[in-house]
Parts: C-alpha cells; sequence; structure tokens
C-alpha cells in the first residue's frame, strides 16, 4: 500500500523545508501538507527532487485562516477570490508535477439561505473542475466532521456524494472525493461500508486515528478492517497519513509495518 506523509502534521520536529529529508529518511516516497503558498514553488521543488519524493495533494487557498475562515468555495460573494485562488493553486501544481488538488468548502453562511450558499458552491466547484480538468488536475472535495471544524458546510459523506453528482452532471468528471477515514469514522462510523459506497468516486484516501487523531493504531479506530477494505476496494490510492504523531514521528511508524 502506498503512504503519503502529510508534513503539516508529521515531522513537526523539524522547519517545514526539512520535513521532506525526514520523510525521505523514513521511508516515504510521497508528501501532501495543507498549504504550500508560504514558500516559493520552486524552492519546494527542489526540496522534492532532492529527495526524491512525489508531492500528491495540497489544497486550494483557504481564505483568512488565522482569522478562522476554512476555504470560501461556498461563500455567496466571494467569486472572484475563489476564481483567483484555483488559477493561484493550478500554478503551485503544475510547478510541483501535482495531479490532484483539494477544495475546502469554508463554514455555514448563516446570513443567507443553505440553498443559495449550496448553489454557489456547486457553482464555484464547477468552475474549479474545469480549470483543474483543463490542466491534467483532479479537483477533490472532502467532508470535515463538525466537532473538528464545527458549521464547515460539508460535513456528510452522503451530502459529499449529491454535491459530486451534481458537479459531473453527464460531462467529464470534474470533481472526484477526498476520502478521510478519520472524518468518516467520526461521522459516519462504518468505515468499510462507506468506502464501498463511494468506491467509483474517490481518487485520495487520508487516515488518522480517533478520537485524538494521532496514529491509526491508537484509540478506538478498527484499523485492521480498514486497512482490509482499503486494499480491497482502492489497492492503488495514495494513503495519506494525516495525523499528528503522540511523541516523535518516526517512533509511532510501527503501524504501517504490516501493509508497506
Amino acid at each position: 500500500m502506498k503512504f503519503a506523509a502529510n508534513l503539516s502534521m508529521m515531522f513537526t520536529e523539524f522547519d517545514f523545508t526539512d520535513r521532506f529529508q525526514a520523510a525521505a529518511e523514513a521511508g516515504f516516497s510521497a508528501v501532501e501538507y495543507l498549504f504550500p503558498y508560504e514558500w516559493e514553488a520552486d524552492l519546494l521543488a527542489s526540496k522534492l527532487n532532492e529527495n526524491n519524493l512525489r508531492q500528491v495533494l495540497f489544497n486550494l487557498p483557504p481564505g483568512d485562516w488565522e482569522a478562522g475562515e476554512r476555504g470560501i468555495a461556498s461563500l455567496p460573494g466571494r467569486e472572484q477570490e475563489f476564481s483567483e485562488s484555483v488559477a493561484k493553486a493550478i500554478s503551485y501544481a503544475k510547478s510541483l508535477n501535482l495531479s490532484r488538488l483539494h477544495c475546502m468548502a469554508g463554514l455555514r453562511d448563516q446570513s443567507v439561505a443553505s440553498r443559495e450558499q449550496r448553489d454557489t458552491y456547486v457553482r464555484n466547484l464547477r468552475h474549479a473542475g474545469e480549470q483543474c480538468h483543463d490542466n491534467g488536475i483532479q479537483l477533490l472535495v472532502e467532508p470535515i466532521n463538525p466537532v473538528d471544524i464545527p458549521n464547515y458546510f460539508l460535513n456528510d459523506f452522503g451530502q459529499a456524494l449529491e454535491v459530486i453528482s451534481e458537479v459531473n452532471g453527464a460531462g467529464p468528471t470534474l470533481l472526484k472525493l477526498q476520502f478521510d477515514i478519520y472524518h468518516c469514522q467520526k461521522i459516519h462510523a462504518d468505515v468499510p461500508g462507506w468506502l464501498h459506497r463511494c468506491r467509483e468516486h474517490t481518487a485520495h484516501l487520508q487516515i488518522a486515528g480517533t478520537p485524538d487523531r494521532h496514529e491509526p493504531d491508537t484509540g478506538n479506530l478498527p484499523l485492521a478492517e480498514i486497512m482490509a477494505a482499503c486494499e480491497a476496494v482502492h489497492p492503488d490510492l495514495w494513503i495519506g497519513c494525516e495525523y499528528r504523531p503522540e511523541a516523535q514521528t518516526v517512533a509511532g511508524l510501527g503501524w504501517m509495518t504490516p501493509y508497506r
């Protein structure tokens, strides 16, 4: 199975640009992280090349993260800003030879009707999906549980499948699912069942233990059952290790041994 180190959460005992080397030395061949925009694309590309790593995922710009924004794709009145964020993400993706981008939905805007916000979300996703498709990139969405991000607009896997179906319509596949096992466990619990239900729509996997988002073999995640389902349903997809190690990152990597 193919695991990618999430450098926003793992190897945080190192400065960010040193985490690429640490991941490679720990045996990873791919990385993901939340956002690249704080660094020049050329610098990140050099870190990937120096360490023989593949970049498999990052997010579109999320709006004002420090102020609490968690994406702007569903927010009415922010369409121009969203369009500019898509162009910026695609530019970075092309520099880093990236084929998948995740688009955060944003929080529920109580000043507008839910239907208006959903329509804005679908329109923006279709626009972003078309731009990504034209550049050989697959756009992804991810449901996020309401405990980690209260009021997140896309907070249910069934809702995500409906949005994906509406955006894609009868045309090309503009949108797919980023299936985060941690979020699915906290929202629905039946992860193997949802893996099968979302099979045709899933393009990337992520994992962390529940409830505390540490190593996947901690907490109450039925890891063996879930990994067997991943191997059966999605043997070729990257699994992003999007968890916060309980201690030093390398000390907690033993959970991977049966699956690598």
